[in-house]
């Protein structure tokens, strides 16, 4: 059995560590509540610049753009958001061990697919994996602005337009409440069925008047779409990443209690014993000397 000194030291450790957990968690539930506001105050923007680009897509017309041409797919693109830091629960391994198990359904050589990482716990496992990464972006802030992504966008975006890969998509984990983060797929790129999806978000493919001209429109506006979309699901991401640290750090601070529980029930086990051998060793000092 520890001594008495032992379980005092575990209890003070633990108690430390219980405080460390606990400012986590309200870190994380303070950063969580930002990134949540913060996604849904830009979905109106992405519904409205997706009905727009829908809308034309789906005009008699002939507008037209390369990131809307299908083509055989030789090479296929992946973008993978993970963290900059762990103690997050499941965040990054779920992504990573779905992922992962895609691309060897998917894909039998590395000359099949790219990818582009975000999050340094992402990038370290893949590169040491030795999976082909074309970029990397690391350090994105917790509350990732639209110019932080334009990087991204732009070597995504250009592998599609220079024919390096041929479709696109975007992995993440999707935020659906504290406690629940999905793994998600979302295809970039071709964009195509863009008035179905509308159809099923909005109920109808709004119409519109363009000045100058459909095709001047699709083509300012397709790259930002793209943004958009990347943007959305950054910080969607950010948003679950956040909520799987705060459930993360508070299982921590529960075991720790727990924890707490169990060492101070030994700790007054070992001293009662250690009580009941001195007054043991006393009655039987005292006994000798009669």
């Amino acid at each position: 059995m520890a001594s008495l000194r032992e379980i005092k030291g575990r209890i003070g450790s633990t108690k430390n560590m219980k405080q460390i957990t606990s400012a986590m968690q309200m870190v994380a539930a303070s950063k969580q509540s930002r990134a949540q506001g913060k996604a849904q105050a830009y979905e109106p923007y992405m519904r409205k610049i997706q009905e727009v680009v829908a809308s034309i897509a789906a005009g008699d017309n002939d507008a037209s753009h390369p990131m809307m041409e299908q083509r055989p797919v030789r090479r296929t693109g992946y973008i993978i958001v993970t963290s900059d830091q762990g103690l997050a629960g499941g965040y990054n391994s779920n992504l990573m061990r779905s992922l992962m198990q895609t691309i060897s359904e998917r894909h039998e050589s590395e000359d099949e697919y790219s990818l582009i990482i975000i999050g340094k716990i992402g990038r370290d496992l893949l590169k040491r994996l030795n999976f082909p990464i074309e970029a990397e972006h690391l350090g994105l802030s917790d509350s990732p602005s639209f110019d932080e992504i334009k990087s991204i966008t732009r070597t995504a975006v250009g592998m599609f337009q220079e024919e390096n890969i041929d479709e696109l998509y975007m992995w993440y984990n999707h935020y659906v409440n504290t406690m629940r983060q999905d793994v998600t797929e979302t295809k970039l790129l071709p964009l195509t069925d863009l008035a179905e999806e509308l159809e099923e978000t909005v109920g109808a493919t709004p119409s519109y008047e363009y000045e100058p001209s459909e095709s001047a429109i699709l083509e300012r506006l397709l790259p930002q779409y793209a943004e958009s979309l990347i943007y959305g699901a950054l910080l969607d991401a950010k948003a679950a990443e956040f909520a799987a640290r705060m459930t993360a750090m508070k299982a921590a601070s529960d075991n720790a209690d727990n924890l707490l529980d169990e060492l101070q029930l030994s700790y007054n086990r070992a001293r009662q014993a250690a009580i009941t051998q001195e007054i043991n060793e006393i009655v039987g000092g005292a006994a000798a000397l009669e």
